[in-house]
């Protein structure tokens, strides 16, 4: 993604952690159970939030966001390792996590099919996937202006695409939703999923 994406990430993002992301965040890693795997970590927001006896996997594949990480890493209440990995190819073993965490990640993720396959593989059975996802709007009018936006903002956002179907591809990946939660009109979603494993 770039230094200067990583180093203006947090300042850019702060506004909207402030008014109402951090809550949602709070929220969800609350949620989070056991030996948790946190997908794309990004520059470490989440490290902060996380509680009780849990213990933590960060895996981000920018090298400069990882770095930036490592200060929110040393102020966490919980033992967090981070890893230079990418979500398509996990470096661990089968039914390892109890949890998986993802906030604002899969929009950047190159094949999320693939990483959902992983998720799912090193997810143990009946375990919680907890998401906090921008997704494309239901609305015709306003999905077809994400649509029109994606290639442009994507290059200048790190490979955001403001126009993925998160929910519908959890769903055709196998997992379970429990629970939906829409913020901002449907642009952001809480997707509580257990991973049903035959």
């Amino acid at each position: 993604m770039g230094k200067w994406f990583a180093r203006l990430y947090d300042v850019a993002m702060s506004p909207l952690e402030q008014f109402k992301f951090k809550k949602i965040r709070k929220r969800l890693l609350r949620k989070s159970e056991g030996r948790v795997l946190e997908i794309g970590s990004g520059t470490g927001t989440n490290f902060q939030l996380y509680r009780g006896g849990l213990q933590v996997d960060a895996i981000e594949p920018d090298p400069f966001m990882k770095e930036i990480s490592i200060k929110q890493k040393e102020k966490s209440k919980v033992p967090i390792r981070t890893y230079l990995e990418k979500a398509e190819s996990l470096p661990f073993a089968n039914d390892t996590f109890d949890s998986i965490i993802g906030t604002l990640v899969f929009c950047t993720i190159e094949d999320p099919g693939k990483a959902l396959k992983e998720v799912k593989r090193v997810c143990k059975p009946g375990g919680r996937v907890l998401l906090f996802e921008h997704v494309r709007f239901d609305n015709p009018v306003l999905g077809r202006l994400q649509d029109m936006c994606t290639p442009i903002w994507s290059k200048v956002c790190g490979g955001c695409r403001l126009n993925r179907n998160t929910r519908e591809r959890l769903k055709n990946a196998g997992f379970a939703i429990d629970n939906t939660e829409e913020y901002f009109k449907g642009l952001f979603l809480v997707i509580e999923c257990v991973n049903s494993k035959e």
